[in-house]
């Protein structure tokens, strides 16, 4: 159905509870400034530690379909939100999770890094490697 945001709220309370686990507080759909192109940027979940703060973007691909060719874009937009951030924003991650991820490994095993210039400032992880180093407090 398009424009449902079920899924993205189903991997969000996925997300979360590995989030608090690892000591982080959180805050969802933040806006965190200006996207590239204009408009609020609003990322699913701000975290954030004494010392770090984490932008986490999510995308949830259940079937084959648009949300992977979304992927450059928001690791860019993301990256430009911790570039203007003046030093309040460390690092983002994206969060792959469903089965329907053609690009899964190319994107999880660092493929943008040869592409984009800032792409160190985000890592991608599916779910499950997400999940493992949030629980851990390893954000």
């Amino acid at each position: 159905m398009p424009g449902d945001t079920t899924t993205g709220r189903v991997l969000e309370a996925m997300v979360i509870p590995a989030v608090e686990h690892g000591g982080y507080q959180w805050h969802s759909q933040e806006v965190v400034g200006t996207r590239l192109g204009g408009g609020r940027h609003k990322v699913d979940v701000l975290a954030w530690s004494p010392t770090q703060c984490f932008l986490i973007s999510l995308k949830w691909q259940q079937v084959s379909g648009t949300a992977e060719q979304k992927v450059p874009f928001e690791a860019i937009c993301l990256a430009d939100a911790i570039l203007s951030s003046e030093g309040r924003l460390t690092k983002a991650y994206i969060v792959l999770g469903g089965q329907g991820w053609k690009l899964r490994r190319f994107y999880v095993d660092g493929g943008l890094h040869q592409h984009l210039v800032h792409a160190d400032l985000v890592e991608i992880l599916d779910l499950e490697t997400f999940i493992a180093k949030a629980n851990k407090g390893q954000l």
